[in-house]
Formats: C-alpha cells, sequence, structure tokens
C-alpha cells in the first residue's frame, strides 16, 4: 500500500469531507470491455487504501489512512453502517470469515487493531514490528501475519490469544502479504528487494526466495489453483508464480504503477488496481488481461467478493470505493413439454433447454408450487444443455410452467415459460342395486378416473325427477344409499330405473349411470331382485 510510507507518499488535493451516500454508477466511466462495469461508487472517508472483504457476512472493510478509521460497509445495500477509529494510518485490513474478526495494521504507530465485527469496536491493539503494512489471514490455523516494511519482519499473530507468537525475518521493506491457507504457505512480496519470500506456517520459517519484478507491492493466491500474483509497481507487470515449483511462470503486463491485486477463485479473474486510474482484470487461464477499466484517482487496494463476483476498489485520490461487477452473459432457457394439452392426472415431461451454459441445474415450477427442484443439466452439444421433469401434480386450467437456471460464476440466471393447458380428466361411473330378502335396498356407486377409484367426491341418486340421497364415495371409489322397510317399495318401485349422477369438479368432468331393478312378480317383495346395469 501506498498512501503511508513516506517514499510513496500520493500528492491528493484536500478534500472536504462529504456525507456518506452511495453515488450513481455514471459517476465514474464503465469498462470499454464487454463484463465489467463500475456500478456504483461508495463514499468512505479519506485516503482510502486497503480493503477487505468478510464473505461469510458479506461485509467490506476499508482503512482510511488520513481518518485513522475504517469504513464498514454492508455488501447488500452498498451503504457505510459503520466507521471505526483505529490506530495512526491504518493501511491494510484482513477479514478472517470464520470468527468475522477484522486485523487492521497502523503503519503510523505500528499496531494492529483487532475488530469485532458483529459489533463494530476495536477489541485488542496489538504491538508488531515498525511500519506494518500488508496483513492476511489463515482462517483454518486462526493466524495473521503482518509484513513490518520498517523492520524487514513478519509479525506472527494468533488469534485466540491476540498475542505475537513468532517474528520471522524477510527481505527488505515487505509490503504486501497472502496465505494460502490450503498449503499453509505464505508469500511476502518484499518492495525494497523485488522478490517474495516464502514462509512454511508450520514451522515459521522462510522456505525460498523468488525473484519478481521492480518494486513488488500487492500479492494475492488463488487457494485452487495454488498459484500467486505479484503486483510490480516499479515494472507495470504482475508476477505469476507456481506454488508447486516455486519459479515464475508468467509475466503479464498491466497498467501503469500497479498496487493492490486480488483473486476471485471461483471465476479465476485476477484484479490489479494501477495507481494511473484503472483496474487490470486478468484470466487466470490464458494470463492475458480481459478487461481494463476506469475507476476514481489513486487506485489502491482491492477486495473481491467470491460469492457475488464482485470487486471492491479504494481510490485514494477522492475517498471513494469503485464496485466492479461482472455482467455475464444470459443464456436462453426454452421450455416444452409433452403432451400439451394433457388432461388432468396424467404424466407430463417438461425440458428446459439451456445455452450457452456449462452444466449448472434447473428448477421447474408451476405457479408457486416446486415440481422438480435442481436437476442436473445434460450437455446436449458444445454449450447446450438440458434437463427434464416429469409430474402429473399439475392442477386442470392452464398452468404457467417456470424453469431457471440460477446462473454460475459464468453465465447469468436465466428463465424459461410454458403453458401447459390441463383439460378435465373423464371419469367413469358405475350402479348397482342390491335387494336383500329383508326388504333393504342398497345402491351402490362406484367412480373412477383412468381406472383409478376417486375418494371425496359426491354422488346423487334419483329415480325420475326424486331426489333419493347423495353420498360421498370412499377410498375405493364407492358411494353406497340403503333403504329399507317401506322406504324400499318407495325408492324402488317395480321395474323403475334408478340415476346416478356425478356433478363434476375443476378437475374431473362429470359422469352418470343407470340401474334397472325387476322384481319377478309371484316372489314377493321378500326376493332379491335382479339387477339390470
Amino acid at each position: 500500500m501506498r498512501a503511508w510510507r513516506g517514499d510513496r507518499v500520493i500528492a491528493v488535493a484536500a478534500a472536504v469531507v462529504l456525507p456518506l451516500v452511495v453515488c450513481a454508477a455514471g459517476a465514474v466511466p464503465a469498462s470499454a470491455a464487454l463484463g465489467y462495469t463500475v456500478t456504483a461508487t461508495i463514499e468512505v472517508g479519506n485516503g482510502p487504501d486497503g480493503a477487505a472483504v468478510d464473505p461469510g457476512a458479506h461485509t467490506l472493510y476499508v482503512t482510511n489512512v488520513d481518518d485513522d478509521t475504517v469504513s464498514v460497509i454492508d455488501e447488500a445495500t452498498g451503504t457505510v453502517t459503520g466507521t471505526v477509529t483505529v490506530g495512526g494510518g491504518p493501511l491494510a485490513v484482513a477479514a478472517d470469515p470464520t470468527t468475522h474478526t477484522a486485523y487492521v495494521t497502523n503503519g503510523g504507530n505500528g499496531t494492529v487493531s483487532v475488530i469485532d465485527g458483529p459489533t463494530g469496536t476495536v477489541t485488542a491493539i496489538i504491538t508488531v514490528g515498525s511500519g506494518p503494512d500488508g496483513v492476511a489471514v489463515d482462517p483454518t490455523s486462526h493466524t495473521a501475519y503482518v509484513a513490518n516494511g520498517g523492520a524487514g519482519t513478519v509479525s506472527v499473530i494468533d488469534e485466540a490469544s491476540g498475542t505475537v507468537t513468532g517474528t520471522i525475518a524477510v527481505g527488505s521493506d515487505p509490503d504486501g502479504v497472502a496465505v494460502d491457507p490450503t498449503t499453509h504457505t505464505v508469500y511476502v512480496a518484499n518492495g525494497g528487494a523485488g522478490t517474495v519470500s516464502v514462509i512454511d506456517e508450520a514451522s515459521g520459517t522462510v522456505t525460498g526466495t523468488i525473484a519478481v519484478g521492480s518494486d513488488p507491492d500487492g500479492v494475492a493466491v488463488d487457494p485452487t489453483t495454488h498459484t500467486a500474483y505479484v503486483a510490480n509497481g516499479g515494472a507495470g507487470t504482475v508476477s505469476v508464480i507456481d506454488e508447486a515449483s516455486g519459479t515464475v511462470t508468467g509475466t503479464i503486463k498491466v497498467g501503469s504503477d500497479p498496487d493492490g491485486v486480488a483473486v476471485d477463485p471461483t471465476t479465476h479473474a485476477a484484479y490489479v488496481a494501477n495507481l494511473a486510474g484503472n483496474v487490470s482484470v486478468i484470466d487466470e487461464a490464458t494470463e492475458t488481461v480481459t478487461a481494463t477499466v476506469p475507476v476514481d484517482a489513486y487506485p489502491s487496494g482491492v477486495a473481491v467478493d467470491p460469492t457475488f463476483h464482485t470487486a471492491y476498489v479504494t481510490n485514494a485520490g477522492n475517498g471513494t470505493v469503485s464496485v466492479i461487477s461482472v455482467s455475464r452473459p444470459t443464456p436462453v432457457t426454452a421450455v416444452t413439454s409433452s403432451p400439451n394439452p394433457s388432461t388432468f392426472g396424467q404424466n407430463v415431461t417438461f425440458t428446459a433447454t439451456v445455452a450457452p451454459a456449462d452444466g449448472g441445474t434447473v428448477t421447474f415450477s408451476g405457479g408457486s408450487q416446486a415440481l422438480c427442484r435442481a436437476v442436473s443439466l445434460t450437455q446436449v452439444s458444445g454449450t447446450t444443455y438440458h434437463a427434464t421433469c416429469t409430474t402429473r401434480a399439475l392442477s386442470a386450467g392452464r398452468d404457467t410452467i417456470t424453469a431457471v437456471y440460477p446462473g454460475d460464476a459464468s453465465y447469468a440466471t436465466s428463465a424459461g415459460r410454458l403453458t401447459q393447458t390441463v383439460t378435465q380428466a373423464p371419469t367413469t361411473l358405475t350402479a348397482r342395486i342390491d335387494l336383500s330378502p329383508l326388504l333393504a335396498l342398497t345402491l351402490i356407486a362406484t367412480l373412477t378416473a383412468s381406472g383409478r377409484p376417486l375418494s371425496g367426491q359426491a354422488v346423487s341418486f334419483s329415480i325420475g325427477t326424486a331426489y333419493l340421497c347423495t353420498r360421498h364415495t370412499t377410498t375405493g371409489g364407492v358411494a353406497t344409499c340403503v333403504f329399507t322397510g317401506p322406504q324400499t317399495l318407495q325408492a324402488a318401485p317395480v321395474n323403475d330405473t334408478i340415476r346416478v349422477s356425478y356433478p363434476g369438479s375443476t378437475s374431473y368432468r362429470p359422469s352418470s349411470a343407470v340401474a334397472a331393478l325387476s322384481l319377478s312378480p309371484n316372489s314377493g317383495h321378500n326376493a332379491r331382485g335382479k339387477i339390470d346395469v
């Protein structure tokens, strides 16, 4: 960081303290390159320098060198929610996302302020070496590493006890520091020596020294590829270090006077803040600059939230933070179905085709009802993928089916819709009559749809224009009316027909049936009836 040490002071005109507001993104030109734009500019304190993100809390911390403060920013709203007073000349800041604690190096008085994230208060002040500058945290070991520029050392802080447990000699004028938490390796950029010191956390010793470009300042690590990126302020380049071999495998030309650097390990993009007034975006795979994003005056620090794929750049010249967002391409999601129209209760298969994409999932829903959740996409060809959902859980009528692709690091979210017409299901009603020797007349109706019994449906029995009864079907789809004694003669006159009716519902069509009872002339009323349906 360059806003504090005497040989690196930036001449900044006196600024008037302004209210803390979010300015329109139009205040700074957007990147001419497709995909990266400044979407907001946040006003913070005077001389902002270091920046760090707590991705778990979605909180951004910014050090204000000239105010001796740290601005706390809510990423979701893009507003400053608190200002914390720390030590003299705060330069760098690092956050532990597991403990939600921030560590701030105070270059003016050789200390580190510890900020508790939930309360926004300083809970401890730790004395380190002379001229502390860069700081990094290993969230797995809960250890902070502080580069002491004036002493040529790195202080090792145990987060649990808040004490310095070791001091490691490195190169001249150490500035930036970064940690690979998977290999437990620390990388320190030595600005005065043009080298990077490699520290093994377990032994607390320097295991290697790597020559890089002139005046290395910021350093960042991609823990997924085990690659370190070093901003060489005096050369206008970024050195690419392969951690496994401990060698520089590439040198990338960036803007003038690069300072801070940060990596998005999900998109594998490195952001480099160039003091000339822009940010270089490097594609890690090709080791090329894919975008140059103009920001405000004297950009220095940069931090990335890998969940939002958003970069935050501190502009020391005018007390702001530029928010850089990735404009990912939006795929087209098309939805088809078979059959359409369909019948209520019938299986329907929906197919969502997403292109371009590189995998992922699709969730299908009908209205507010989820039909199939997170169905994996299968590659059809190239960047075209599809997913299917088979269901019979559709209501009769016109259903709006939505397939949502949530997006990923490369592609934005996308949704496709389809109107599915679901007609009422036809029903079948059968009827029969039982007459016992004791003149008990039983009227029986069975209601089905596609061979399946329908329960809880109202079925009515009548003879001619005379209404007899209404009963609801059982789980077996059966409705029964029983008449005894004199009721039997009224309900079933000789050789008459009984009608059974189902009025239908929103899901099922109406149906009806008849049953005729013929009594033998000489049998008397105590004979069992003959049923003709």
